[in-house]
């Protein structure tokens, strides 16, 4: 037992050295759409790293796009930008209603829209820029992540929802159905064992 034991601890410490710390698993998932008049809502923006972009510098600045009824034109407006370790807002129509809500290692570079109003509906860009310094060559990569937003009164039902609560309703009749089924059987059963009981008896 002792001899196992010395065998086993080098190699654990060995392992433990050699194997390298796991990373966060990075999911690019979409942006809600909808948001409800007068709560809070996020824009989902996610851009999952690859090992050669761990070490870069990421920019992100945020842009809303409006359009005009009366000429059909796009209005875009800068509104929220991050940079040098910094995030900050951008003076125009949503300032002191954004907060930053990215991740620490700055895969996820979402924000949140507080209050949100019926004017917040339109079209949003989240434009990610990550540079590398590798000797003297400094390439750099960009994404541009669009989110449509659409703000509504009331909520709208979740269909998924909907269908989960009648399949789990299903399920439960289902059940309790087969549950009763089984009662009868072994009840039937019980009897069926004590009449031959008795009658083996007599």
């Amino acid at each position: 037992m002792r001899t196992q034991y010395r065998v086993h601890l080098p190699t654990l410490v060995l392992l433990v050295f050699l194997v390298p710390p796991s990373r966060p698993v990075c999911v690019d998932v979409p942006s809600d759409t909808e948001a409800v008049l007068g709560t809070s809502m996020k824009l989902t923006c996610i851009s999952c790293m690859k090992r050669e972009e761990v070490k870069a510098k990421t920019y992100v600045n945020w842009y809303y796009i409006a359009q005009k009824e009366e000429d059909d034109k796009l209005e875009k407006t800068h509104i929220y930008k991050y940079e040098d370790n910094v995030a900050e807002e951008v003076d125009g129509p949503f300032k002191g209603r954004l907060t930053w809500n990215g991740s620490q290692d700055l895969q996820e570079m979402s924000i949140r829209i507080k209050n949100v109003t019926f004017n917040d509906s339109g079209l949003y860009e989240c434009h990610v820029r990550r540079d590398f310094e590798f000797g003297f060559f400094s390439p750099s990569f960009s994404i541009i992540k669009n989110i449509t937003l659409n703000v509504k009164k009331k909520a709208t039902a979740d269909p998924t929802a909907i269908y989960s609560e009648i399949m789990m309703y299903v399920l439960l009749v289902f059940l309790t159905f087969w549950l009763l089924v089984e009662m009868v059987y072994c009840y039937r059963k019980i009897s069926k064992s004590d009449e031959q009981a008795q009658d083996t008896a007599y």
